[in-house]
């Protein structure tokens, strides 16, 4: 069946526009039929008046028009549309048939045109249904004729037609269901593609290794946002059509690629390994200093618009596409459809992930020899102590020794500092902290920091304009800030108010201390290692101060980072400051 019961209660459109080619078929018929009946040659073959057949087909091209005018303006009731359109169409070509004679006026063609309108429209059935009726009524007639008119002819010629009526309806059904189900089944397969590819697009898009689409002269085609994150801003979707050798920043790849593209020419047999390169990419700030605005954050890692401040290790792995192979394509059709696909990996994020796992491992081994340190460390500062006394009791003028002894005290005390310090890293963070106001733990810091250190007063100067509530373990506060409070004293000018601390909100909500000080701003290369343990700059440090105070705001939930801004008082041309930030964001409620 062409149309099930179920389906004719919520057609699909291409029923509609049927129903619409259907009307303006019947607005040609009726045409045509007034037509007919101008011509002066047919006049006398009409039974009743010719005026009377004039009006009825007068009045089926105007119940034509008032059927397209209903379908445009009201698409809603398909089966009452249709139906009343069959009866109207049996109604007036029967009486039109019935006009001009029956059999012998030729317009029994006619009633094929509502016959194989339903056939497509409607159920079978229904389709056999009218047959029937149309067939019924020319045998009447033709038996009629036949009395009247002593012609056995016109019985046959109305059975032939009945039967004729049967058989083509019988086939325009079939077509009609087969066309049915094919348009049926591309839709089904056109939504299943649909959302095929909306699927594709959220993975491509959540993806974590980048993707970018390149045409067959080397242009962006398309990108993923994880290959704008890998390229620093280098390409973003706003630049698709642009080509990638056009980009300086990206010159790499597209000469990566052009090699990878001139291989390909050897042919089949190559090693796909062969695909795989390697590259670093630099960002760069596209507006330097003078796109430095106020209260603007350039990355931990920002350098000056004439050098590269970032560079990211990228994997490249190339796959040509060429749908030639699908399509019937001529050779310049082949060249333009041929696409080259790029996966992206950042190499940067794998080798920090294992050095990461690697100081973990790190970390708990220098843990346990940590704790089985510390027990002879205490006998030799004890025996120094010892002999330090029976030095100054035996030989109280012997310069020599007591300087030897002096460089064990130190040695001694640095390693039990060290020692310190990594212990402290394996103390996980208190989980039952309630909040508290941020700028009273500063001060009260700040106060013992002072008194312990000696350090002048008016040094450190601290700003209460801005506080709110965190549940970072107080403890492990104080150690953060005690580190990053030494880092500063040893490098400020000594000046009153050359160590500033103060807490602020960003317009997105982040919520964070500032420790500054006066001092020269770490270098840029500096900057890259300054929280790898057991780096340090200073000839007595043990390269585990910032690390551990990284550690233990990342127990809390927090970051601490070094970051260059401009201040809201300076104006757009200051050069940026660097300063030690700890974002609460984390962890914050409300104030």
């Amino acid at each position: 069946m062409p149309a099930s019961f179920s389906g004719l209660s919520n057609p699909s459109p291409s029923f509609w526009r049927s129903l619409q080619t259907f009307n303006i078929s019947r607005i040609i018929i009726a045409a045509c039929l007034l037509l007919l009946l101008n011509l002066r040659s047919t006049k006398d073959i009409w039974v009743f008046s010719h005026l009377l057949a004039k009006d009825i087909c007068f009045a089926y091209l105007f119940a034509s028009i008032g059927f397209t005018l209903i379908r445009f303006f009201h698409q809603r009731h398909f089966v009452v549309q249709l139906l009343a359109q069959i009866v109207v169409d049996l109604l007036v070509i029967s009486l039109l048939y019935l006009g001009s004679g029956g059999g012998r006026g030729g317009l029994s063609i006619l009633f094929m045109f509502p016959l194989a309108g339903v056939a497509i429209l409607a159920p079978l059935i229904w389709a056999f249904f009218f047959c029937a009726i149309v067939s019924l009524f020319l045998l009447v007639e033709g038996v009629y004729r036949a009395l009247e008119l002593n012609d056995g002819n016109l019985v046959s010629q109305a059975g032939l037609f009945g039967a004729s009526y049967f058989a083509v309806i019988y086939v325009v059904s079939r077509l009609a269901s087969n066309l049915i189900r094919q348009e049926q089944l591309a839709t089904q397969r056109g939504n299943e593609l649909a959302m095929q590819q909306a699927i594709n697009r959220l993975v491509i898009a959540d993806m974590g290794d980048g993707i970018l689409v390149l045409d067959h002269s080397g242009r962006v085609f398309e990108i993923n946002p994880a290959a704008e994150r890998m390229l620093g801003g280098n390409l973003t979707k706003e630049m698709l059509g642009i080509k990638l050798a056009n980009i300086v920043a990206l010159r790499p790849m597209a000469e990566t690629l052009a090699d990878m593209r001139q291989r390909s020419i050897s042919g089949p047999g190559r090693n796909p390994e062969d695909d795989i390169s390697f590259v670093s990419i630099p960002c760069y700030l596209d507006e330097g200093r003078a796109g430095l605005k106020s209260g603007f954050e350039v990355s931990s890692f920002g350098l000056r618009a004439e050098r590269p401040h970032f560079v990211t290790h990228l994997k490249l792995r190339f796959i040509l596409v060429e749908d030639s192979h699908l399509l019937p394509l001529s050779a310049q059709q082949a060249l333009d459809r041929r696409y080259t696909i790029v996966f992206m990996q950042d190499v940067s994020d794998i080798e920090n992930q294992a050095q990461q796992l690697k100081l973990a491992s790190m970390g708990r081994l220098t843990a346990s020899i940590a704790h089985e340190v510390r027990n002879p460390l205490s006998s030799i500062s004890y025996a120094a102590s010892l002999l330090n006394e029976d030095l100054s009791q035996l030989q109280p003028e012997n310069p020599q020794a007591r300087r030897l002894l002096r460089i064990v005290d130190d040695n001694v005390a640095r390693l039990n500092q060290l020692i310190e310090d990594i212990l402290k890293l394996s103390r996980k963070a208190r989980t039952d902290v309630e909040a508290y106001p941020l700028m009273r733990v500063v001060r009260e810091c700040v106060q013992d920091f002072s008194e312990t250190r000696s350090i002048a007063p008016g040094l450190i100067l601290i700003s209460d304009e801005v506080d709110f509530q965190v549940t970072f373990d107080p403890g492990h506060l104080f150690e953060v800030l005690t580190n990053l409070l030494s880092n500063a004293v040893r490098y400020a000018s000594g000046q009153p108010g050359s160590i500033q601390l103060h807490a602020m909100t960003s317009p997105n909500g982040r919520q964070e201390l500032h420790i500054q000080d006066d001092g020269p701003a770490i270098s840029y290369d500096v900057r890259a290692h300054l929280f790898e343990p057991f780096y340090t700059t200073s000839r007595m440090g043990t390269g585990l101060g910032l690390y551990m105070a990284r550690e233990l705001c990342l127990n809390n939930r927090s970051l601490l980072d070094y970051e260059y801004r401009v201040d809201d008082s300076q104006d757009d041309s200051a050069e940026p400051s660097g300063r030690f930030v700890i974002n609460f964001s984390g962890l914050t409620v409300s104030s």
